[in-house]
């Protein structure tokens, strides 16, 4: 009973911590929403245009737009969930005076948030493609879920560890974006994993968010069956990381109760 008064009151706070985070993200611009589709359509849009110019083709009889989109949005969820929840203590500090909020609290929120919005930003987008002549079959529906819930997990997980590492030192902070730079050019945003070298696929097996792009591509093209994509091992990767950031938070929220 304990147990579920105190699922309950978390998941209150959860709530209101992202509707806190809603209003100040995007309530703070007068386009609101609009700069969250922005980003991802500026993105696919400029490389569809270099792609266009090189007379580049997408692979497996995608769609040129469907191909980029099925790799720049699980990435950037994947990104920007990593950057937001590693900033979410620092963006958040004077609501953890409030007795029952506690630092998980914030990261649950942001990562919601996240995944939310990059959700509804790749709907706004295939459906925008679609209305514009593009053919849709979604091939399965649960691999495109599977995919970006893995994207989502795993930025989360390791933005927490970032942002439980970044209260212990200053530096982590300043290291973060190189480490994380490596993964823009192995997710799959320009290729996907099958077309690879043998020798290149053994090396990008171990990236996990390649794995959550290929099932989000082999989901929604029933053109494409990717025989590289292995959800156990992305989502035991995530898993892992959820641990290592989870014992990182009770050593810090520790810290930060007797500070």
């Amino acid at each position: 009973m304990n147990f579920l008064h105190g699922l309950v009151r978390q998941g209150e706070v959860v709530h209101a911590v992202i509707l806190r985070e809603t209003r100040t993200r995007f309530g703070a611009y007068s386009m609101g929403y609009l700069w969250a589709l922005l980003e991802p359509a500026l993105f696919i849009i400029t490389f569809y245009v270099l792609f266009a110019v090189a007379e580049r083709e997408a692979p497996y009889g995608m769609t040129l737009f469907g191909f980029l989109a099925t790799g720049v949005v699980p990435y950037l969820l994947f990104s920007s969930s990593v950057a937001r929840v590693a900033e979410s203590i620092n963006g958040n500090t004077a609501l953890l005076f409030y007795p029952h909020v506690f630092p998980i609290d914030l990261v649950i929120a942001r990562s919601l948030l996240e995944v939310a919005t990059f959700g509804g930003v790749f709907l706004v987008l295939m459906t925008g493609a679609a209305l514009n002549g593009m053919p849709i079959a979604i091939d399965e529906p649960l691999l495109v879920v599977a995919g970006f819930f893995i994207a989502s997990m795993l930025g989360s997980s390791l933005g927490l560890i970032f942002c439980m590492l970044g209260l212990l030192s200053k530096s982590v902070e300043r290291a973060r974006g190189p480490l994380m730079r490596p993964f823009f050019w192995t997710s799959g945003i320009f290729f996907v994993a099958d077309a690879l070298p043998e020798i290149a696929k053994s090396v990008f097996f171990f990236n996990p968010v390649l794995h959550a792009v290929e099932l989000v591509r082999a989901g929604w093209y029933q053109t494409y069956d990717s025989r590289f994509a292995t959800p156990g091992y992305a989502l035991a990767v995530a898993l892992g990381l959820a641990a290592i950031g989870l014992t990182l938070e009770r050593v810090v929220r520790r810290k930060i109760e007797v500070g």
